[in-house]
């Protein structure tokens, strides 16, 4: 990945901050995007950069307003010579997904709407910004984060569940249409991940009982357990992988 760039959104923390480490590990110049933290983002640049001798950017993004990427990957123009990966990492949780993170008969429009515009919307809009840049120099790689609460129930998860669905179709219909240009668009899903996020559930405890159980390993799946999908997909050895979604998740989605 040396001279390589990745744009991710959402890697201050989780699994989008444990990709961006280890893609510059590999050599790879990093563009990511922060919610509200920018010092946490600021400290993330410096460290990224005296550790792997890469360069690193943050860019502000809220993706419940997907066309902030339009002027950001602007930015993002002005500060790498091209972009090699894009990855869709960033979620929202707390009051924006109230209505949306609730048993069925408790859901909301709004709450729905927020989850499908960061889940789905981002994605479209910044993969669409990415692509265009892509085409330019003769391809690069898509992926956009999801989760098996499309597969298997999870007590109210139904609004990011048909999110997820809605964001694997859409990596397809992307990936038969960006493949001409030499662009490859996945996804990966993890099982059920200890981060931050999940531990806002008012039902942690329970989730994380319930995966342990499940999984045919006996543990909750850690941020460090995507990063080699994700990995895998940008490389070569994944040449001909395109419009797929790949499952990691200890096993849990079949017990």
């Amino acid at each position: 990945m040396k001279n390589k760039t990745l744009v991710i959104s959402g890697a201050t923390k989780g699994i989008g901050k444990a990709i961006a480490f280890d893609f510059a590990s590999k050599g790879a110049n990093i563009a990511f995007t922060y919610n509200s933290n920018k010092e946490i983002a600021e400290d993330i640049v410096k460290e990224l950069e005296s550790t792997y001798n890469v360069k690193a950017r943050c860019y502000s993004l809220n993706i419940l307003e997907p066309d902030e990427y339009k002027e950001l990957f602007k930015k993002i123009d002005e500060d790498f010579d091209k972009i090699d990966y894009f990855i869709s990492n960033a979620i929202i949780s707390g009051r924006s997904v109230v209505g949306g993170f609730a048993p069925f008969m408790r859901l909301k429009p709004k709450g729905l709407n927020n989850i499908y515009t960061a889940t789905v919307l981002a994605f479209v809009v910044g993969a669409q910004e990415a692509a265009k840049r892509m085409q330019k120099s003769g391809g690069g790689n898509i992926i956009s984060l999801s989760s098996t609460g499309n597969l298997v129930y999870t007590p109210n998860y139904s609004g990011h569940g048909n999110s997820k669905a809605a964001v694997e179709t859409m990596v397809k219909y992307a990936a038969a249409e960006l493949g001409e240009f030499g662009i490859r668009v996945n996804a990966v899903s993890g099982g059920p991940i200890d981060t931050d996020a999940l531990k806002k559930f008012p039902n942690y405890e329970e989730v994380k009982s319930e995966v342990v159980k499940r999984s045919a390993l006996s543990r909750m799946g850690e941020a460090q357990d995507l990063v080699g999908a994700c990995a895998f997909l940008c490389s070569d050895t994944a040449s001909w992988l395109t419009g797929q979604t790949i499952i990691v998740d200890g096993g849990t989605s079949f017990k």
